[in-house]
């Protein structure tokens, strides 16, 4: 049994040779690293703490969660070898005021910009770690998560913030006369750079 599958465990997953089916038809099926291991009940509220659990760093950040809603698969990936690439999270938490915006904020800017100050002459790099915020900050700090192609595949990614802003709007029901008009008036043909 592996360390995962352990944690999955005390978070209510049906081992799979517990299993009865005909019980439970609809439960959802746990897979890690490829083997199915076992089933859970609840996996909204799974996936929700696992991803959290992501990003707050108690868990790997380059452990893959892809849940298939339509399959009803959870797959989570701790193996080496996969290709992850970092992005900005967009916070999605209900009740924060920040909702629908990105979880990077001036204040994890000015943490950055500090590090900038901080003397490392005579560090070594664990030391050096220690003392700055950067990258490990930003990881712990859940504003920025890496995620592989099988991932990508399920997740919601804008590309610029002007997409996110523009989506906002859309949501709103605001929509922008100038981008329609440039749009119905634009060479489809047109290279885009």
């Amino acid at each position: 049994v592996t360390p995962i599958q352990d944690f999955m465990t005390q978070r209510n997953m049906e081992l799979l040779e517990e299993y009865e089916p005909n019980v439970s038809p609809n439960a959802t099926k746990i897979f890690i690293n490829g083997v199915w291991v076992g089933v859970h009940r609840d996996p909204t509220q799974l996936v929700s703490v696992v991803k959290k659990l992501r990003r707050d760093g108690t868990l790997s950040a380059e452990m893959s969660l892809i849940r298939d809603v339509r399959d009803r698969e959870f797959k989570i990936f701790t193996d080496a070898g996969r290709v992850c690439r970092p992005l900005f999270i967009i916070d999605d938490d209900p009740f924060s005021p920040n909702k629908g915006n990105l979880v990077l904020a001036r204040e994890h800017i000015d943490k950055l910009e500090a590090d900038q100050e901080i003397d490392v002459s005579g560090m070594n790099d664990d030391e050096r770690d220690e003392k700055r915020y950067g990258w490990k900050g930003l990881l712990q700090s859940g504003v920025v998560e890496y995620m592989d192609a099988e991932e990508e595949e399920v997740a919601m990614i804008t590309m610029t913030p002007d997409d996110l802003r523009a989506h906002h709007r859309a949501r709103q029901g605001i929509i922008d006369e100038e981008d329609e008009e440039s749009k119905r008036n634009r060479d489809p043909h047109e290279r885009v750079v």
